[in-house]
């Protein structure tokens, strides 16, 4: 079974998610949504959506997700040090943008994240990230859609996984 891991209490693509699931689901692939917060978020009424309800503190959700993620499972997540965690056990980690997670870039993203991080403290930088496009939706919709055949052609998500 491929289980998708979702980052859930900011994640712009929550919807799509449960649209590309569906229909790779209909056409009988063995996958399950795990939707983890730190409150109650509503889901869709669909058999392989799990709502996951972790405690409130600061990164109860990412533990839990890196806890469970592993080979041949998805994570979508834009928090690149939850995305490195998961990358090194062997999941597949995308961010809302579409933009894979792997480990030649997630050391570059964690020294840039660090760097911004510095930055914003510091005072040099105020603005935030650029807002969330049309086109990152659809890169992002792609990217999972990818993921999914590439480890359908691995053997991952077939009837008797």
């Amino acid at each position: 079974m491929i289980a998708i891991y979702i980052d859930a209490d900011a994640c712009p693509v929550k919807q799509e998610i449960y649209r590309v699931a569906e229909r790779h689901a209909l056409k009988g692939t063995a996958l399950r949504v795990f939707v983890v917060s730190n409150s109650p978020i509503a889901v869709p009424r669909d058999p392989f959506v799990e709502r996951v309800v972790v405690g409130a503190g600061m990164d109860e959700a990412d533990n839990w997700i890196a806890d469970h993620a592993k080979q041949g499972d998805i994570v979508v997540t834009a928090d690149v040090p939850l995305a490195s965690r998961c990358v090194k056990a062997g999941a597949a980690a995308i961010a809302p943008n579409g933009k894979p997670f792997t480990e030649e870039s997630v050391g570059m993203a964690l020294a840039t994240r660090n760097l911004m991080d510095s930055l914003r403290s510091a005072g040099a930088i105020t603005g935030g990230p650029k807002p969330f496009s049309p086109r990152d939706r659809s890169e992002f919709l792609s990217a999972l859609d990818r993921a999914i055949v590439r480890l359908q052609r691995a053997g991952f998500g077939g009837p008797a996984d």
